[in-house]
């Protein structure tokens, strides 16, 4: 009889043992198909990218007068402020204003500065304006970390439209204007 019940132990024994190897081996599988069920999309940097680019332009032409220049400094990389700081700035007679040659020697392995905008302001060439809405903000070619944009601001109080080319770069985890390629408006 100290037999039997000895097998009967050991065989109650080896039963838990399997019994708890099934229940292991599942929630396994179920982790699992989990993990792949919670993968996220793939974000599609350039459309992000151009919704930055819309939000920013239309928020910097909402600022007030006297923080234009801060926020310009914020949407924008150091080197392509420095640029259009200097663009605006040429022959005019203020401190650390260049003459048009200097900017060009400055510049010109740098940025095209026949699209600088010199003498005009940032992002339109016009001084003042009612409100600047992006009506135009189509992609155009992307490299790595890069987006051309093509864009048109208009403003609708004036009537006027500003047609530009853009380029935004990603640096550090957010987005900043890199260059912006603009013409001056001949006027009759």
């Amino acid at each position: 009889m100290k037999r039997m019940m000895i097998a009967s132990l050991f065989l109650i024994i080896g039963c838990k043992e399997e019994k708890k190897e099934a229940v292991v081996t599942q929630p396994e599988s179920e982790m699992k198909e989990n993990v792949v069920q919670e993968t996220k999309p793939q974000v599609n940097e350039s459309e992000e990218a151009k919704k930055w680019l819309e939000e920013s332009i239309e928020d910097y032409f909402k600022s007030d007068l006297g923080s234009l220049d801060k926020n310009m400094q914020k949407i924008t990389t150091k080197d392509y402020y420095d640029y259009k700081g200097d663009a605006m700035n040429v022959d005019m007679d203020v401190d650390g204003s260049l003459t048009e040659q200097e900017f060009k020697n400055k510049w010109k392995g740098k940025f095209d500065i026949k699209k600088a905008g010199v003498g005009v302001g940032f992002l339109i060439a016009g001084q003042d304006w009612s409100k600047i809405q992006v009506t135009k903000c189509q992609l155009l070619s992307e490299n790595k970390n890069s987006y051309l944009f093509d864009v048109v601001l208009t403003d609708k109080e004036p009537k006027e439209v500003y047609p530009i080319k853009v380029k935004v770069m990603k640096e550090n985890g957010s987005f900043l204007i890199a260059d912006v390629l603009q013409d001056v408006p001949e006027f009759n």
